[in-house]
């Protein structure tokens, strides 16, 4: 008798545990939304944005019992005596807006999305400063889950730049640079329309157009707020194995690549990384096996950029690696008919070609970048056009393709000893298990 009753309350905790775990929560989401600036007067900006609250739980009701947001200028100037004052207004069916901005608590219905609008108005002096707006939307959830708290980042921009500004043109090796400048790019733009926009006025038929890796990441809302992260039991660990320069060197940025990718894949990555790591570091260059954690890894792990790692208010943020970036080449190539590439360069004389469209020369592009013409900090200059001054890289070649990293460019016919070989056959096939598993 005891024991049957035992195993019936196992059976239902463990039922219940299961069912637990099958819920979403308060899985409730808030969208960017659509933005505009509605005056652009010398003492008076006024934004509004329509966004939607979308229920993700099934047959699960969400509510929305408190709402309010905050405002931060980015400038490069003073803010002092900029005054901002920001409204929500509920626009779902049956909404009554109340002339006192008191938010009445909103049941939010599965695929019944609720759309709120908001004005964010900015008064004073010195307002063409202003480089953009960054909006924390701070709500409360409350459902099954209990009260969970949630916040959406959303970054308006506010200064354009004229595309003629762009005129600086920089002579390389076998081509002709020109740094484009740019708004602040936010989640808000398209890297298609940000081409048409600043590129096409300068390019002619020849050029490649090529955009950096973050700004792609951003543009495609790829990235996440610490708070919003929550590290598990291999990213507390294991973070402290890797240098502190890693953008994997916190448990957040650990978390954000499992998350992508999954705890097995890299706990046996850090597993099969570890036989190489044990090399003298002169030896692991030699053999080509230094940084075999983020080889086995996969995509996402080199693309990862902590915070700090990038220009405000990003620099906030843990800004993952962009989606689908040889898509992107080629809706470029189809839209304005220009050879596009999607590149991660930084000051170290490191080139590393996400994707290109089918008529760029990756060899030009490596000698063209290896400078890192458009900067790693406030420049503002995502997008680099290059212009080919040497007919035969231009489209298509088939030189052999080279790798620009640490200072030299290593053409990819490599003499390799027996030692080197096996460690090769090691790497692939502790890779293809990882990438399998």
């Amino acid at each position: 008798m005891l024991a049957g009753a035992i195993a019936i309350l196992g059976t239902t905790a463990i039922g219940l545990e299961v069912g637990y775990r099958r819920r979403l929560g308060n899985k409730l989401e808030l969208t960017s939304g659509d933005w505009r600036i509605e005056t652009y007067s010398p003492n008076l900006y006024q934004l509004r944005g329509k966004l939607e609250f979308t229920n993700l739980t099934p047959r699960l009701d969400v509510m929305v019992p408190e709402i309010k947001a905050e405002v931060t200028l980015l400038s490069s100037g003073s803010v002092e005596g900029i005054t901002t004052r920001n409204t929500i207004i509920p626009r779902y069916p049956n909404a009554d807006p109340r002339p006192d901005n008191y938010w009445e608590s909103y049941i939010v219905e599965p695929k019944k999305p609720g759309t709120i609008e908001m004005l964010v108005t900015l008064e004073g002096e010195n307002l063409q400063d202003l480089n953009a707006a960054w909006l924390q939307i701070n709500y409360m959830t409350y459902g099954r889950a209990g009260r969970v708290p949630r916040i959406k980042h959303v970054v308006v921009p506010l200064k354009f730049p004229n595309p003629e500004d762009s005129k600086r043109w920089r002579p390389v090796e076998n081509a002709d640079l020109l740094p484009i400048r740019t708004h602040l790019l936010t989640h808000l733009d398209d890297p298609v329309e940000i081409v048409s926009r600043y590129v096409k006025p300068h390019a002619q038929p020849g050029d490649i157009v090529t955009i950096g890796e973050s700004p792609v990441a951003i543009m495609q809302g790829r990235f996440r707020h610490p708070s919003d992260i929550e590290p598990g039991w291999l990213a507390t660990r294991l973070c402290y194995m890797f240098n502190t320069t890693s953008s994997l060197a916190t448990a957040c940025g650990l978390q954000a690549l499992i998350d992508q990718v999954g705890a097995w894949r890299v706990f046996f990555s850090f597993l099969g990384s570890i036989p190489f790591k044990i090399l003298p570091r002169e030896l692991q260059k030699s053999l080509q096996v230094d940084g075999m954690f983020y080889r086995l890894a996969g995509y996402h792990a080199n693309l990862i950029d902590d915070v700090t790692g990038t220009i405000p208010p990003y620099d906030k943020f843990i800004v993952l690696g962009p989606d689908d970036p040889k898509g992107l080449c080629d809706r470029i190539r189809e839209k304005t008919g220009l050879e596009a590439a999607v590149v991660d360069v930084n000051d170290l004389r490191r080139v590393k070609i996400l994707a290109s469209s089918a008529g760029v020369s990756e060899v030009l592009l490596a000698r063209a970048l290896i400078s890192n013409p458009a900067g790693n900090g406030n420049e503002q200059t995502p997008v680099v056009l290059i212009r080919p001054t040497d007919v035969g890289q231009t489209i298509g070649s088939q030189k052999p393709l080279a790798i620009a990293e640490k200072g030299r460019l290593t053409p990819l016919i490599l003499l390799r000893s027996e030692a080197v070989y096996w460690f090769s056959v090691y790497a692939k096939s502790i890779g293809a298990y990882v990438i399998g598993s």
